[in-house]
């Protein structure tokens, strides 16, 4: 006997790097899960646990399909995944209204769980608290005077940038340029003539891969050299992000939610399998997705 977990992620389209992580995270859970017994007690015991993947795209209205159709036609009680937070929103919404409930391991915006909801949880920290590590490096480490903030306009870039612009505020660091952008940038160069004027200790970012790879080059380009670039996890803490840009990314610090080495149970012994496994690195989005399975089950033995 199996039972069924809805996982809507993006398998395909511009997210798909981070889809492909979830993906390959939560078969490799999924595998160790149901060889070591599967849902082991409760309501569902002796049952093997069976991941029901189909591709959002990326894309909100799609999930909001995906998510219906699982939830009607595959009658899963439970769905998780989703990655980003565009469309986390969506599948909250869907979720709530079936009362079904959804874990999130990665969307991040601080509002997917601050609207009182009774079926959305996630296990990541909202996208406000990414960066505490970062933070307590630049006061302990760099002491900055100033600071120029660069993100990204959606949910996630402007939790960040907000939250890092109320901590320079609380530790006296002059923020001299606070500018949001679109994603997809095909040029920097406009913004960053302005942070060149500015001179400031410190360039803060949130970036998705492709913009975080042109922002570098540029900086490069233009001479940009502060004495530190301060990328927010996502994209700088992947390392698809130092392969693209090499020796430009020396001088470059990352917040990140998880990392091989951190002092936690698995964490050594998860990287080494899924190197092994899939021939590449895994970053904290693998984690996350690998942890949410074990999550995952761990609820349906206790429902």
């Amino acid at each position: 006997r199996r039972l069924s977990v809805g996982v809507p992620l993006p398998l395909t389209g511009p997210k798909a790097g981070f889809g492909k992580m979830h993906h390959q995270s939560s078969l490799m859970a999924l595998e160790e899960i149901n060889k070591s017994g599967g849902i082991r007690r409760g309501k569902y015991a002796r049952y093997q646990l069976e991941f029901l993947f189909d591709d959002t795209v990326g894309k909100a209205e799609t999930a909001r399909k995906v998510v219906e159709r699982l939830i009607s036609k595959n009658k899963v009680p439970v769905i998780m995944g989703g990655y980003s937070s565009p469309v986390a929103a969506a599948i909250v919404k869907v979720c709530e209204q079936n009362k079904i409930p959804f874990l999130s391991p990665s969307a991040a915006a601080d509002k997917i769980t601050q609207k009182r909801w009774k079926y959305t949880f996630r296990i990541n920290p909202p996208a406000s608290e990414y960066a505490t590590g970062l933070q307590e490096f630049l006061l302990s480490a760099v002491r900055p005077r100033s600071m120029a903030i660069l993100f990204e306009k959606t949910r996630f870039g402007m939790s960040t940038g907000e939250a890092m612009r109320r901590w320079c505020e609380e530790n006296a660091i002059e923020l001299v340029v606070f500018e949001p952008y679109e994603p997809w940038a095909t040029d920097f160069k406009p913004l960053l003539t302005m942070v060149y004027a500015m001179n400031p200790d410190v360039i803060f970012t949130t970036a998705r891969l492709a913009d975080a790879i042109l922002l570098v080059k540029q900086l490069a380009e233009l001479n940009i050299r502060p004495r530190l670039l301060a990328g927010n996890a996502g994209t700088f803490a992947m390392p698809a992000f130092v392969q693209r840009v090499g020796m430009l990314s020396d001088n470059a610090v990352s917040a990140a939610l998880w990392v091989p080495h951190v002092k936690y149970a698995g964490a050594k012994k998860f990287a080494s399998k899924y190197k092994g496994k899939y021939g590449s690195e895994p970053d904290y989005h693998g984690a996350q997705a690998y942890a949410a399975a074990y999550v995952c089950r761990d609820i349906l033995e206790r429902t």
